[in-house]
């Protein structure tokens, strides 16, 4: 049902996952809504022809292309359509609209205007590749494409070096190299990591191991296809004790000048990258 923030007699905005590969891997949901829908937006005209070809369904719709080099433009025709109560069906070449395709930009103006947004679930490259990866899932981010000038992507990379939880990138297959390259410097060469290539597709690959050796692989082999990176987070910081022993005089030292044991503690878990809570332990019991 409409939440409270939606315009009464707007239409909706559903945005359509297609498969990553298998079309089998379509959901029934999906031929229903294209069916239904009174304008298709797709990235590439030709290629959802093709699928609901694949669906066995015919689009009566109106079909209008919606990707990078029009999608300010149509973005405007499209909210005022749905404005009137129209249902506008939003699929991109492969997985979920906005997730590093036309999309955003849509879903952004459609509920500034008050317009039901909903989606159809399914295939994800996001999910697929940290699935089979092999490496941690419980918290991942997703950082889309990295630059392409080395120097911007270096300077990228090295901000995420302290990233701990697991990322998740997608690269074209002509970057691969340099940036798995790029990678390994700014993470480590023997950072674990995961080239996933083709998902669900006939010719898919996992190609596992630290970035260093992975970089080589990809100079030496030149994968084809679609490609996601998995790369493992950063590794805790080590402690044998002697940080958080000498973080505890740093903190007695500030509390002796006026600090609060919790400031002092907050700034010197920062300042000597150990764990707050630990020191913060620490602290009481050498008060206590």
């Amino acid at each position: 049902m409409p939440d409270d923030e939606t315009t009464p007699g707007a239409g909706r905005l559903v945005l359509a996952a297609t498969p990553i590969g298998q079309v089998d891997d379509a959901s029934p949901r999906l031929a229903r809504e294209l069916v239904a829908a009174d304008v298709v937006a797709a990235e590439d005209t030709r290629r959802l022809r093709r699928l609901a070809t694949s669906l066995g369904v015919t689009l009566p719709a109106r079909v209008v292309s919606y990707f990078e080099a029009n999608e300010a433009a149509r973005t405007d025709e499209l909210v005022s359509l749905l404005r009137t109560g129209a249902t506008v069906v939003l699929v991109t070449d492969a997985g979920m609209p906005a997730v590093s395709d036309p999309g955003y930009r849509l879903v952004e103006a459609a509920v500034r205007s008050g317009v039901l947004v909903t989606s159809v679930p399914g295939p994800s490259a996001v999910v697929t590749a940290l699935a089979v990866s092999g490496l941690p899932v419980a918290r991942f981010t997703f950082d889309g494409f990295p630059p392409r000038r080395a120097g911007e992507r270096a300077r990228w990379l090295a901000e995420l070096s302290a990233e701990r939880r697991t990322m998740v990138f997608f690269e074209s297959r002509h970057r691969l190299a340099g940036t798995l390259d790029a990678m390994a410097a700014a993470f480590g060469v023997d950072r674990p990591a995961a080239v996933c290539r083709e998902l669900t597709k006939v010719h898919e690959q996992v190609r596992r191991g630290g970035l260093g050796e992975l970089a080589g692989w990809a100079e030496q082999e030149g994968p084809l296809g679609e490609i996601t990176i998995v790369v493992g987070g950063a590794p805790a910081p080590s402690d044998d004790g002697g940080g958080l022993e000498r973080g505890l005089e740093l903190v007695r030292e500030r509390v002796a000048a006026g600090s609060s044991r919790r400031d002092a503690v907050a700034e010197v878990a920062r300042e000597l990258g150990v764990s707050r809570r630990e020191l913060y332990a620490a602290a009481v019991d050498d008060q206590r």
